[in-house]
Formats: C-alpha cells, sequence, structure tokens
C-alpha cells in the first residue's frame, strides 16, 4: 500500500500520472496559512463553491495561535482538530484511500510538509430523484421509490426505520470498478450466522462488474438448479423496510435502485403492500383467489389437454361436440393453445428475476403468439409442418378483428396516459356529481360509469383512467379504495356491446356466428342485470368487509 509523500509535488506527481489524461480531474495549488497546499478532486462529483465555503471562508476567519509562517503540519492540526472547518474525521494517509474519498465525490487537501490529507464531504452528485417506482403500484402507503445512489437509498431506509437496530455495512466490491454495496439489516432480528455468512460471501465474490444486487446471486446460490430463487427484489424503501423489521437482509448496490432481500418465500409472489393497508379479511381472500388462479393455470390446461385427447369419453357428449366444432374453426391445434395460454399467463405468476420472465415481458403478448407461430410452422412431423401457415392466414384469422384491435390498443393505451388529459377531464366532470355523496355513492356511480364508458372504449384503459380519479377521492375523503375498485374492476368487464370495448368483445362481433344486431338485442339487459347484482353483492359485503 503506498503511503503519502510528505513532499506536496510528489503526490501531485503520482495523481497527475494518474488521472492527468482525465478531462473532470482538477487541481488547484493553494496558499493556506502561508503553507502551500492543494485542493483536489473530480470536477461534477464535488461542488467547488462548498468547498471554498467551508474551506477557505473558515481559514481567513481564524488565526493561528502560532507565528507564520506555518509547517504543514501545523497546518493540518489546526484545520482539523482547532477550527471550524467541517473536514472529515478520517484522514487521508495513503493512494488508495485517496482515490476511493476522490470517487466518493470528496474534496481532498494535501500540504506540503504533511504526509495526510484532509477530505471534506462536498458531492454534488447528480441523480435521479426519488420517483414512485413504475413496477411496483399501489394505492396505500408511500410513493417513494429507490434512487441509484447508494447514499441516498440508505437516507431512506434510515428515515423509515429510526432504532437503533438498523446497521447499514458498506464495502467495496472486488471489481475493476470498485463499485460499492451495502448490507443492511436489524440487529437482534437477523439471523447473526446468516448474515456473518452473507457478508464473507459477498466480499468474497469477483464478478466482472457489479451494476445490480442480483449480480452476488451466483456466489450466493452457487450451483444449484432451482426453479424459484429465494431472493426476492424490490425498489421501495417501504417494503424494505418491511422486510427488514421481519428479520431479513436487503443488500443495495451504488447505481441500482433494486434493493435484493433475502432469504424469501415463494408465498411473498401473491402478495403485495396494499394487502397489509386493508383488513384482515379482505387480503386473506384475495390470497386464497390468487392461490386458486395460480394452481388451476398451472394444472387445468394440462387436464383438459389430457381429457380432450386421451380420455374424451369422460367429457359429456354435448360440450364434447362443441369442443370438436371449436377446434375445426381454431387453427391451432389443442396443445399450441394450451401452450400459448400458459405463456401469456407465466410472466404474471413466475418470479421476476428469472430469465424467461424477463424475455416473455420483454417480447409481449404479441411477441409470445408470433414465436410460437414461428415455432409451430418449423416442427416437421411425419414431414408435414405441425402448423400449416398458409392455411391459417387464409382461413383462420379474421383480418377486419386483426385490424380493428391494431387500431384500438395503441389508441387506448395513448388515453389512458395522463398527458392525454382524459383523467383530469373525468375528474373536473364528476368533480359536481360526487362532491357531495358518500364513499358507497361514490363507488356505485364510479361503477356504473366504468360500465358506460367501456362499451366505447377499450376497458383497459377506462379502468387505468379511472384509478386516479379513486385515489384523490379516497384521499380527500379518507374513505377505503377497495368499494369504488372493485365497482370499477367489475365495471370494465362488462365490455361487450360495441367491437371497441374490449378484444373479446372485438372477437364476438366478427364471428361468423353472430351478428352485432343480435347482440344488441340481448346484451343491454344482461349488462344492467350484472351491473344491479354486482351492485348488490358489493353493497351487503362492503360494509361487513371494509
Amino acid at each position: 500500500m503506498q503511503q503519502l509523500s510528505l513532499h506536496l509535488a510528489e503526490n501531485l506527481a503520482e495523481l497527475d500520472a494518474r488521472f492527468g489524461a482525465s478531462a473532470d480531474y482538477y487541481a488547484k495549488e493553494i496558499m493556506i496559512y502561508h503553507c502551500r497546499g492543494c485542493i483536489v478532486l473530480f470536477d461534477g462529483m464535488a461542488s467547488l463553491d462548498s468547498l471554498w465555503e467551508l474551506l477557505l471562508d473558515a481559514a481567513s476567519r481564524q488565526a493561528l495561535q502560532q507565528p507564520c509562517p506555518c509547517t504543514g503540519q501545523e497546518v493540518y492540526e489546526h484545520i482539523l482538530h482547532g477550527s471550524a472547518s467541517p473536514a472529515e474525521s478520517t484522514p487521508v494517509e495513503d493512494l488508495p484511500d485517496l482515490v476511493k474519498r476522490l470517487t466518493a465525490g470528496m474534496a481532498v487537501l494535501l500540504l506540503d510538509g504533511c504526509a495526510k490529507g484532509i477530505a471534506f464531504s462536498v458531492q454534488a452528485l447528480k441523480y435521479r430523484s426519488v420517483d414512485e417506482p413504475e413496477g411496483e403500484g399501489n394505492l396505500r402507503g408511500s410513493r417513494e421509490g429507490f434512487a441509484d445512489l447508494l447514499r441516498v437509498n440508505l437516507s431512506l431506509l434510515r428515515r423509515l426505520v429510526r432504532t437503533d437496530d438498523l446497521v447499514l455495512e458498506v464495502a467495496q466490491a472486488d471489481t475493476a470498478a470498485g463499485t460499492e454495496y451495502a448490507i443492511c439489516y436489524c440487529r437482534g432480528k437477523a439471523d447473526p450466522a446468516m448474515v456473518r455468512q452473507v457478508r464473507q460471501t459477498l466480499a468474497a465474490a469477483k464478478p466482472e462488474l457489479l451494476l445490480d444486487s442480483s449480480y452476488f446471486v451466483p456466489w450466493l446460490l452457487p450451483s444449484r438448479a432451482r426453479l424459484f430463487t429465494p431472493v426476492s427484489y424490490t425498489q421501495r424503501p417501504a417494503a424494505a423496510s418491511a422486510k427488514l423489521c421481519e428479520g431479513r437482509i436487503v443488500v443495495l448496490v451504488n447505481g441500482s435502485p433494486s434493493a435484493m432481500v433475502l432469504p424469501a418465500l415463494f408465498c411473498e409472489n401473491f402478495e403485495c403492500l396494499d394487502d397489509y393497508a386493508s383488513t384482515a379479511v379482505f387480503a386473506s381472500f384475495l390470497r386464497v383467489l390468487n392461490y386458486a388462479s395460480f394452481y388451476l393455470t398451472v394444472f387445468l390446461p394440462g387436464a383438459f389437454v389430457c381429457l380432450a385427447v386421451y380420455l374424451p369419453e369422460l367429457i359429456p357428449p354435448q360440450l364434447l361436440y362443441k369442443i370438436e366444432a371449436a377446434e375445426k374453426a381454431t387453427p391451432l391445434p389443442l396443445f399450441a393453445e394450451m401452450l400459448l395460454v400458459i405463456l401469456l399467463l407465466a410472466p404474471n405468476f413466475m418470479p421476476k428475476d428469472f430469465f424467461l420472465t424477463r424475455f416473455l415481458k420483454a417480447i409481449g403478448n404479441t411477441g409470445i403468439v408470433i414465436l410460437l407461430v414461428t415455432v409451430m410452422a418449423a416442427i416437421k412431423v411425419e414431414g408435414k409442418p405441425m402448423l400449416n401457415f398458409k392455411v391459417m392466414v387464409d382461413s383462420g384469422v379474421t383480418w377486419g378483428i386483426v385490424l380493428l384491435l391494431a387500431f384500438v390498443q395503441p389508441l387506448s393505451g395513448a388515453m389512458a396516459k395522463p398527458e392525454s388529459g382524459i383523467t383530469s377531464f373525468l375528474m373536473m366532470a364528476l368533480d359536481p356529481i360526487i362532491s357531495g355523496g358518500t364513499p358507497l355513492t361514490f363507488a356505485l356511480f364510479l361503477g356504473l360509469a366504468a360500465t358506460l364508458l367501456t362499451q366505447v372504449m377499450n376497458n383497459g384503459a377506462v379502468g387505468v383512467a379511472l384509478m386516479p380519479v379513486i385515489f384523490s377521492y379516497c384521499s380527500s375523503m379518507k374513505a377505503a379504495p377497495e368499494l369504488p375498485l372493485i365497482m370499477v374492476v367489475m365495471g370494465v368487464h362488462l365490455a361487450f356491446l360495441t367491437p371497441a370495448a374490449s378484444a373479446s368483445a372485438a372477437l364476438l362481433h366478427g364471428n361468423e356466428w353472430s351478428d352485432s344486431g343480435s347482440i344488441w338485442k340481448t346484451a343491454p339487459l344482461i349488462i344492467l342485470l350484472s351491473w344491479i347484482a354486482i351492485a348488490v353483492v358489493t353493497i351487503l359485503l362492503g360494509g361487513v368487509l371494509f
């Protein structure tokens, strides 16, 4: 380890050899208390204005109790111990420590005749503001999300967990970039053996680059085939703080807003932040629905294919005839349909860090369909492709519906964005109507509005546009958002009066065995009766659950 020299020129020559070619390297020689010195920093990471205010102003206002000129060691002792300059208490004694302080955004004062440097915390690092994370939405609770700077993220945790049990250990990874990371845990709640093992494992890890906390997973979980990794990720300080209070360990990496939580349980994939802000009965009911949906999604397609292909005698004849007729009108075979459904639903249930989840979310539903069709057309069984692409395109695709969806879906997405003004318009239009009503009246009215609007607008766009209205009203009235949320969600699912209402409605209106005229004869009555039934159930159970 190379120590600092007593001679200022030697220290500056060493720094110039290392950083002289860098445009952001700044070195300014000064005279302080009649002693030669030099301020070194990286421009853009440290604030010169703050430095001059802290150092030079303090030096000009105070006098040494010794005659001048002064030696470098005397000036060092005076600034560090005898002045009001807010310098760091730990001096800089060697070149690696000097480089570490400079790359952290500090400014360092080097003095001639002193083998130690004085560091000043005058960071002026530019970073992304503390915004709400896009991937973890919630109606209640904090809207803050982790930023990209490690120190900012640690301050967010410290502000939420205001106890002396919180421990934030910062270390430097063994990488070419020397990226900092932090191990966060609560003393007395986290398992000491686990903390010690994680600390040793991360210290021994040697990734080429460290851009996210997930880069540590191969060292934390070496050579083990797992479908679900026992780690999870969050971008919300509130969620990370809750895990810390439960005895978990949180790992943060400088430059990444994603925090790794370990250990993680499989059941946590079925939870969300709003569950803890709701009543126990309602939260348990939602979790039961999530579990039931998961198991039905996993097992029901396989069971259906098994019965339809291998055990058709177990299916009632009337249902079997309908299945056979539907299969003749469908360009995809039964197995391909099952696989398509699984691929479309899989990203909602698989872990977020799983490579297949990231791939499927990246290509989207359209990409999944194109991928499956391409694979089926390329695979040949007995010299024939599993899917005849030409036949499918010629006879199995309703191109009118495809063109309609291609127009409606982007339009609905644009309408749902805040920049479109649809949400603000709805809030202004509804304000005179709902301003004097009760939360129950608001829920019923908003559910009716969602049911009517979704008949001429895409149901997804209507739901997204009404969510800010629900949040604003419930926040101002201090009311529970569950009732209007349920009414809106159920209302937008009654979308089949026009082809623009939903993708299912477009397919319904485009089939040869149905027409818009016959749908209009019965659909309004069905929609009205369905909405009344939903309203009655919501009114009866709303008071009990919420």
